[in-house]
């Protein structure tokens, strides 16, 4: 290998104020980028210029070299600029409880003194392999985060979510009105957001309004605008929100809120097209294509009468049912660390992901607030997460049962269980199929199988 071409050393920072120690350390380890501090602003001017990957510390620094104040003092600087660094202490002899203590505070590892070069020389070789895996990790993740995305916004590798955006991007270039049907936080108005996007009226404006969090006397003026003097603190001509959609797409979320004599208006603009404003007389023609959703039963409330028909008919051209989240193989694990990067980066840097036990939980957990609640649930956790990653407790989800024995079809309960275990055992290995298969007592080529069976080839 030429020099051009040859590997730069890994870098490693010595804190110890023993000097010599530091030369028998630096001596040892030919095989790095070896850099020794005695002192904690020696310390912390190297990590700023060479950002070495891992740290042996020394809990017992000058000003306090028979305590361990500066030690951790020292330890919370360098996790605070670089969080990502791997921060192997020493501990004297009889001095587990101080290692212990770092360990919780976010190092790595610990080594006993007096020094074993080799032992040492082990743990700091598998802190710099762990670092590696966790930088390549991260940077295939950042790779595929684009490959999760469908109609531009929504995250998913389930296909039962993909078999809706499949069929959104069918009806987009029409003028068919939409329903969405879904659960509360199934993510409906992104949906929505996607269809307009798909669509050719992408360039026009994208307009929603929740129909449930408008009072009934002034829903009316939202959706048809009013005329100045139209009634009293109507100071000037105000358009609607079907005026402002024109050329675009109107939201229409919680369409089954819209009381009945609003709903005769609403069929009339969708069958001619045009509106008049509350205290107008002129009809105003409008291009808007309306998208609707709602999480009632219409059909129940069209037998109640408190649904006009003809108007379901009208907005119901195209009906797309969005899954609960728990029907979404593998989608909880995916979104959560979606949600995770984008809060660490608002909230809390310091957390750089998901232990195996959070996603675990995550898995098996039922979901009943979908996926807001998961948002939910996962900025909590980045909040409260007193390491670099999120823990099962950090989420505060209640004890999980298993729900197995629920089915009393033996084959039913069969195929649940596989399902769940395969979509836990992908989650915690990263995706890596090699690993999961490990992970399961299976083999690679089984894994394989049973995905194709179960149709989790996009979970994986």
């Amino acid at each position: 290998m030429s020099g051009k071409d040859k590997k730069p050393l890994e870098k490693l920072l010595i804190v110890e104020d023993d000097t010599g120690l530091q030369r028998q350390l630096k001596w040892a380890y030919e095989d790095f980028d070896v850099f020794v501090a005695g002192d904690r602003d020696t310390a912390i001017d190297v990590l700023r210029a060479e950002e070495p990957g891992v740290v042996t510390l020394d809990l017992g620094l000058p000003p306090d070299p028979d305590g361990t104040t500066e030690g951790f003092a020292t330890m919370a600087a360098i996790l605070s600029l670089k969080p990502d660094t791997k921060i192997i202490v020493a501990s004297g002899h009889g001095e587990k409880e101080s290692a212990l203590r770092a360990i919780a505070a976010g190092a790595w590892d610990f080594y006993q003194k007096p020094l074993d070069i080799d032992e040492l020389g082990l743990i700091v070789r598998r802190a710099f392999q762990v670092r590696q895996l966790e930088l390549e990790n991260a940077s295939l993740a950042a790779k595929n985060d684009g490959n999760h995305k469908v109609l531009g916004r929504i995250i998913t590798g389930a296909p039962e979510m993909l078999k809706v955006a499949q069929m959104i991007e069918r009806v987009a270039n029409t003028n068919a009105s939409v329903m969405l049907l879904g659960a509360s936080g199934t993510g409906k108005e992104l949906l929505a957001r996607g269809l307009h996007d798909a669509s050719d009226r992408r360039d026009n404006a994208f307009v929603a309004i929740n129909c449930a969090a408008i009072p009934e006397n002034l829903l009316e003026s939202e959706l048809f605008g009013h005329e100045k003097g139209a009634f009293t603190g109507a100071v000037k001509m105000t358009e609607g929100k079907i005026e402002q959609a024109n050329g675009g797409t109107l939201f229409l979320d919680e369409v089954g809120d819209i009381p009945l004599p609003l709903q005769v208006k609403l069929l009339r603009f969708i069958q001619e097209r045009v509106i008049e404003r509350i205290g107008g007389r002129k009809a105003i023609p409008v291009d808007t294509r309306i998208v609707c959703a709602t999480h009632q039963n219409l059909e129940e409330m069209i037998r109640n009468n408190s649904f006009r028909e003809d108007l379901y008919y009208r907005l119901a051209e195209i009906v797309v049912k969005i899954p609960p989240l728990s029907e979404r193989s593998g989608d909880a694990s995916l979104l959560a660390r979606h949600f995770q990067k984008k809060f660490s980066a608002e909230i809390n840097p310091d957390v750089k992901g998901i232990a195996p036990d959070a996603l675990a939980a995550l898995n098996a957990w039922k979901w009943p607030g979908n996926v807001r609640e998961l948002e939910n649930r996962i900025k909590r956790a980045v909040i409260m997460a007193d390491g670099k990653m999120i823990v099962a407790k950090d989420l505060d989800l209640e004890e999980i049962e298993d729900n197995v024995a629920d089915f009393l079809n033996l084959k039913a309960a069969r195929e649940a269980a596989d399902r769940t275990a395969i979509i836990r055992a992908i989650s915690q290995t990263d995706g890596n199929i090699s690993n999961a298969a490990k992970l399961l007592g299976i083999s690679r080529p089984t894994l394989y199988d049973l995905l194709k069976q179960y149709q989790l080839q996009q979970a994986s």
